[in-house]
């Protein structure tokens, strides 16, 4: 499970229409495009699908070409080695300050640790340690893997946090682009081992 409270800035790029989920309610649907900046190499410009509760009345509002600001959760899907972004907006302002692309927020993730924790020290001898970790979510007869690599300025070490561990992390998001690909990090504020029920029909572990 990885899930984004965050805002996003960017350009309307595909005229707003209303259609219908699964439950057979309706919404607004439109994309918006905005930039990741790279670690590396180029920025990339990426589009976002977003969706949001509303009426056809509203429609209008939403202008291809028009910058726009919205606040949310932000949800990833990956087939292959492609990585879409899913944007739900809870609120948005027609009018930003901001003129700069820009998604900023927090981080929610559940998953497994992968092969190594680093445990490193910085100019100044602080410690802090790095690793990376995985959700999975099955899609049809295969599973997914969406990694994201962590960074925990902390001396302390749970005796738990070793690789193949569960866990549950929350922190600040980073978006980045490294080789035209998207990589997702996430600072950590709170960490905890997750400890997986034995019994569940949940199809994200």
């Amino acid at each position: 499970m990885i899930k984004c409270n965050v805002t996003m800035n960017g350009i309307v790029s595909r005229t707003a229409s209303m259609r219908t989920n699964k439950e057979g309610k309706s919404y607004i649907g439109f994309a918006v495009k905005t930039t990741i900046l790279a670690k590396a190499g180029s920025s990339k410009q990426v589009e976002v699908f977003v969706s949001k509760d509303g009426t056809a009345a509203e429609l209008p509002l939403y202008v291809a070409g028009q910058r726009i600001e919205l606040k949310g959760v932000l949800t990833f899907r990956k087939r292959e080695e492609n990585l879409y972004l899913n944007f739900y907006a809870e609120s948005v302002d027609f009018h930003p300050q901001n003129e700069r692309d820009v998604i900023e927020g927090s981080i929610e993730f559940r998953g497994t640790v992968g092969k190594q924790v680093e445990e490193k020290r910085d100019k100044r001898g602080n410690a802090y340690s790095v690793f990376s970790a995985f959700s999975t979510k099955k899609h049809e007869e295969n599973f997914v893997f969406t990694w994201v690599r962590f960074i925990r300025f902390s001396a302390e070490k749970e005796s738990w946090l070793q690789p193949k561990a569960r866990i549950c992390a929350k922190g600040m998001l980073e978006l980045s682009v490294y080789l035209d690909k998207i990589n997702l990090s996430c600072r950590v504020e709170e960490m905890r081992e997750w400890v997986k029920p034995a019994v569940t029909n949940e199809t994200e572990f």
